[in-house]
């Protein structure tokens, strides 16, 4: 008697329970979406931020340059100019690129926000076959925008890669044109392994420097 009064199944709907359990998986999933994609944007306004500050230093500089009466003391002037121009081209389309990105990932952030909703909708309105499907359809959009948003930054990346290279490459052009010939010797033009190492050329067992640059 006592026994079929405390049964467990009396007090407690296992299948009450599963359904319950369910919907708040599924109802995590988008969430733990949500949070990623808030990261991504995050980095991302944090990166156009970082560009838009570049591109104002780069204006400055290039109006200093056009304005200034002294161009023949200032060393390798027209290249100067040109590498400046073309960093103004190279950022001006990376803060379009971070832009177009940005709006993917709150097009995917919205589209998880409205994936949840749906979730909920769903689980009270469970007749309607559509509303079981739905929320399935917004999820995959959603992971479609971040797909894309993630081609962006990597063509992003890579634009700002070549930015930095441009700019460094200036930068060892005009030091070894203002350096020291005794100092500038000491270097190589390119470093080894396509840049990846030190350009200074080390002497080994009493090698000299030589005396000319390569390629001269």
């Amino acid at each position: 008697m006592w026994e079929n009064c405390y049964r467990s199944d009396e007090f407690v709907n296992p299948n009450a329970l599963n359904s319950t359990i369910e919907f708040l998986t599924a109802m995590v999933t988008p969430a733990l979406l949500i949070s990623a994609t808030g990261s991504l944007v995050l980095s991302t306004s944090t990166r156009l931020g970082r560009v838009v500050d570049r591109v104002r230093q780069l204006e400055t500089r290039l109006g200093e340059l056009i304005y200034d009466e002294d161009r023949d003391d200032i060393p390798l002037y027209d290249e100067r100019v040109e590498v400046i121009v073309d960093l103004l081209d190279k950022v001006t389309s990376r803060s379009r690129i971070l832009q177009r990105a940005m709006g993917s990932f709150y097009y995917g952030l919205g589209s998880f926000i409205l994936t949840s909703v749906t979730i909920a909708i769903a689980a009270f309105l469970t007749k309607i076959h559509f509303l079981q499907i739905l929320p399935i359809i917004i999820g995959i959009a959603g992971i479609m925008w971040l797909f894309y948003g993630s081609l962006l930054m990597l063509k992003e990346t890579r634009m700002a890669t070549a930015t930095v290279n441009a700019e460094m490459d200036f930068t060892w052009a005009l030091a070894r044109k203002v350096a020291p010939r005794e100092v500038a010797m000491k270097y190589s033009r390119k470093g080894k392994n396509k840049g990846m190492n030190p350009a200074k050329i080390k002497q080994r067992g009493g090698r000299r420097v030589p005396d000319t640059f390569p390629g001269e």
